[in-house]
């Protein structure tokens, strides 16, 4: 499978530029790893055999400060402004049942569940400061039976801590982590980084979990740069019958995927409405996290399990898409720009310098061109962003 993450245009370099959809690539098939599952959260409506939407104001066990509802204004599927097909949780203050906030959460309990592989979603993110505290994680789907945390719990990505307030970096600072264990205080390994980056600009992030049975690590935008470390990464061992606190005892077990968008609480410290500056007059006292799809892949090994209800999506369609009102169409295969008809095709990089160009061609290769993120102009209106591995 080939890499065409990030068909974005990118207004801020080139003139006149036309918005368009992403592709729902995402890292793609590698390293022995077969998609086994995804939803691109095209369709009308959010399927019940795949997800539930929870109702509740309980506060997650973390003092949060929203309720949980199933109402449009909180989960829906929609499109972004770019025309993205996207699960949009929406944050509002709003008085709703002894609450000062509504929100959504929504999970694949007993719906769609597994043990071991990748699993990775591309999530456009609002702006958290402060007190916006928005995740993608999984547990053990076992929750019901055992209770947390004995059913584990795998953090893939949470945005809001107090300490990116008092480092000023709402945007940059986010982190990973694993909870375990017999009953309260559950045994914890975390970790925060402060990305190079702005991860809430507008865009969509891609947030990957590769979990095998010695080891969980965690990555953001691995289809950009596919070299990175992880942001997290455990080791553990396989099952440790002598140890009940072994956290080998807890991940090797299948795991639901959850969504939610929590405002206050704990992690960011805020307890009072009063202090949640995330939702203000200027975003009419709402924000919403967009999630474009979220994917599985297995190697197909024996320590390996899979459930669902029913099929996930069929894999997108590889015909070339057509960008922005030009009638060239194109398309990335490796490192081979092709288009519908003979144009002007254009590489530039994030500065602004053209690296490569073919005049009146169909086709130009960048074998060149170091990886990285590069601008396509096709013909005089096409844009677009291209990642090259």
């Amino acid at each position: 499978m080939q890499l065409r993450r990030h068909i974005l245009i990118a207004s801020l370099l080139l003139p006149a530029a036309v918005f368009a959809a992403e592709p729902q690539t995402g890292t793609g098939e590698n390293d022995g790893y077969r998609l086994v599952w995804q939803d691109l959260f095209d369709a009308d409506a959010l399927s019940p055999e795949r997800w539930e939407i929870e109702v509740n104001g309980a506060g997650g066990g973390n003092n949060e400060l929203q309720y949980y509802t199933d109402r449009e204004e909180n989960v829906r599927l929609g499109k972004d402004e770019h025309g993205n097909g996207c699960l949009i949780l929406t944050a509002r203050r709003e008085s709703y049942k002894g609450k000062s906030f509504t929100s959504g959460r929504l999970i694949t309990k007993n719906r769609v569940n597994f043990t071991h592989g990748k699993v990775e979603a591309a999530i456009k993110l609002p702006k958290t400061a402060n007190g916006l505290w928005p995740a993608f994680w999984m547990m053990g789907n076992d929750h019901e039976q055992v209770g947390w945390p004995k059913c584990g719990e795998i953090d893939i990505m949470e945005f809001g801590h107090s300490n990116a307030f008092g480092a000023g970096k709402q945007e940059h600072y986010f982190n990973g982590a694993c909870h375990w264990g017999q009953g309260w205080p559950a045994a914890s390994y975390a970790n925060s980084i402060i990305n190079p980056y702005s991860l809430q600009d507008g865009e969509f992030h891609i947030y990957t979990c590769i979990w095998t049975e010695e080891r969980i690590e965690m990555y953001v935008d691995l289809d950009r740069n596919p070299d990175a470390e992880p942001y997290y990464a455990m080791d553990f061992p396989c099952n440790e019958p002598d140890n009940e606190w072994s956290p080998g005892n807890y991940f090797h077990k299948p795991n639901f995927i959850l969504f939610n968008l929590a405002v206050g609480g704990n992690f960011p410290g805020i307890h009072d409405a009063k202090g949640i500056t995330a939702l203000n007059e200027n975003n009419g006292q709402q924000a919403s996290m967009y999630v474009n799809y979220v994917k599985i892949y297995q190697k197909g090994t024996a320590d390996e399990e899979f459930f669902s209800l029913i099929p996930g999506d069929k894999e997108e369609s590889s015909s070339v898409a057509a960008i922005g009102t030009s009638s060239v169409s194109w398309r990335l295969d490796g490192r081979i720009i092709s288009t519908t008809e003979a144009c002007d095709i254009k590489v530039y990089d994030t500065t602004g310098r053209l690296v490569a160009s073919a005049a009146a061609a169909n086709t130009l290769n960048l074998e060149a061109l170091p990886a990285g993120i590069y601008i396509l102009q096709a013909g005089d209106d096409t844009r677009a962003k291209i990642a090259l591995r």
